[in-house]
């Protein structure tokens, strides 16, 4: 049942989702107000969603154009759909004066709350945090309702599963129920009664699997990530207050957001291409120069946008591994290209030199133990090779020894990337142990494996796979396999990290 999920989830992008996700909560909010369910007008539901949609709309139109920027249509109809689940849907005039503000100002917090045309803050909370104080009227967060739970709970377990931060969500949950708990027994309430009020009738749910995972103002690794869902968790109490200013969810959310912002990537990058390199059949790096140097580290991703890409079902935002080393001047991605590639892959291959694309939010945990004299070894099927790429790059480039195995599995010997460099990265500790599966296509003399790679292969080439740590990269499938194959064995899952990867482009 999993795998015909992690499937579905793997052909659309992590915006998409959201977006589904979104309009599922509407479509079922409508109902439930149509039934006598939920105490709202469907009508009145109706009407807002399309006001704070439309203003959204507008409003971004007006504002790329005043900075002279693409405006991004499928966040701007995220931030109206979330701002028509926190809004009342009522139509008095006090209310649409909030729908109109907040949604422009959520607009506006992209363009002129940015660092490097990278927005700081979570659209939506920032603009309910400003109405609030400037003109009285706030969120009422109508979505936490016990109706509305069991797809808040389908929908964002999707997300989460999608995205792979269940980490921060758990690190938010945990930490906001033991704060609300022990705040509420202060004041007199029972645990049942708090953990009722918690998950059935408060929007704890619905902020932590969506608001909460923004990727761009969120931190881009796994442990920032927990601190990021601890200190948003401490704040998201009611009772919490300081003087007479008490936290809401959206203002625990903004201070958050100055953490991630301190300890992540800054701003956006514009990345001029300056060539396409073939490195394997149908594979190429893409070779861009960067505006500004960006930090990462070996091993993690960026968010791409082909802002003049038709949108299809994916969407124009992708996330790509970064195949480059941090001591290279040049930012490199590679592609893999197939029969039926998506529409993003296809703009992406007519690039010309010269021609810019934007990238944002440098993340991922998939990197090097800072201890050098841990044995590792890498598991890559495919382009999944290119985090390798990076990683050996860098180990060449710093002269540093690493023992390393790396099993690297393609159909055909033509498929094979890179070889190259980690043919020179032998004297470092580098062992490249490269299998066919395709039997019929095998070249005579084959010096390397045949088939997939299975248990026999893995123990044998690594036959201290027990103390090594693994790293693995490829289609879902193959990860999922070889995360089964390797707890068979004994391996602890503290010895498994696995990449980002968020589905076929």
């Amino acid at each position: 049942m999993m795998t015909i999920i992690d499937d579905i989830l793997n052909k659309t992008t992590m915006y998409r989702l959201v977006l589904y996700y979104l309009i599922a909560l509407l479509l079922t909010a409508f109902f439930l107000c149509l039934a006598g369910v939920l105490p709202y007008s469907p009508w009145a539901l109706l009407a807002s969603t399309t006001i704070i949609l439309g203003i959204c709309l507008l409003a971004n139109a007006i504002f790329a154009r005043t900075f002279n920027a693409t405006p991004n249509i499928e966040s701007a109809y995220i931030t109206a759909l979330i701002l028509a689940l926190i809004i009342t849907p009522q139509l008095t005039f006090p209310t649409v004066m909030l729908m109109v503000w907040a949604a422009i100002l959520a607009m506006a917090s992209k363009y002129i709350l940015s660092y490097r045309h990278k927005h700081l803050f979570n659209p939506v909370a920032i603009s309910v945090v400003i109405t609030a104080l400037f003109i009285s009227q706030s969120a009422s967060w109508w979505v936490g309702t016990i109706s509305m739970l069991p797809i808040v709970v389908i929908g964002g377990l999707l997300v989460i599963r999608k995205i792979k931060r269940a980490s921060l969500v758990w690190a938010f949950i945990i930490t906001a129920t033991i704060v609300i708990i022990t705040t509420g027994l202060a004041h007199g309430s029972s645990i049942i009664e708090n953990l009722r009020a918690i998950y059935l009738y408060s929007p704890l749910l619905f902020f932590a699997f969506l608001m909460l995972t923004e990727p761009l103002t969120s931190p881009p690794t796994k442990k920032l990530q927990i601190w990021y869902g601890v200190i948003v968790g401490l704040l998201f109490a009611p009772r919490i207050h300081l003087g007479s200013v008490y936290s809401t969810p959206e203002l625990a959310l903004v201070v958050g957001n100055v953490f991630a912002f301190i300890v992540s990537s800054k701003g956006r990058v514009t990345l001029t291409l300056k060539e396409i390199r073939r490195v394997a059949n149908d594979t190429y790096d893409f070779v861009f120069r960067p505006s500004f140097p960006v930090k990462f580290l070996p091993g993690q991703f960026l968010e791409l946008t082909l802002v003049t890409a038709p949108s299809d079902a994916r969407g124009n935002r992708r996330f790509f591994t970064i195949a480059s080393a941090p001591t290279e001047k040049e930012i490199r991605f590679g592609v893999k290209f197939y029969p039926k590639s998506s529409r993003f892959k296809q703009v992406l291959a007519e690039l010309k030199p010269n021609q810019s694309i934007t990238a944002a939010q440098t993340a991922g945990s998939f990197t090097l133990p800072r201890d050098p004299a841990k044995k590792l070894a890498f598991i890559a099927g495919g382009i999944g090779v290119t985090p390798f790429r990076s990683q050996v790059k860098y180990l060449l480039d710093s002269g540093q020894k690493r023992d390393i195995i790396l099993l690297y599995s393609n159909k055909t010997v033509g498929e094979i990337a890179y070889a190259d460099l980690f043919a020179a990265a032998e004297p470092l500790g580098l062992k490249t142990v490269y299998t066919l599966t395709d039997r019929t296509t095998i070249p005579a003399n084959w010096p390397g494996q045949t088939g997939l790679i299975d248990q026999k292969m893995l123990t044998t080439q690594a036959p201290d796979y027990q103390d090594r740590l693994f790293y693995l990269s490829g289609p879902h499938a193959m990860v999922v396999a070889f995360e089964k194959l390797l707890s068979s064995l004994g391996v602890p899952k503290s010895q498994i990290k696995t990449d980002y990867f968020p589905g076929y482009a």
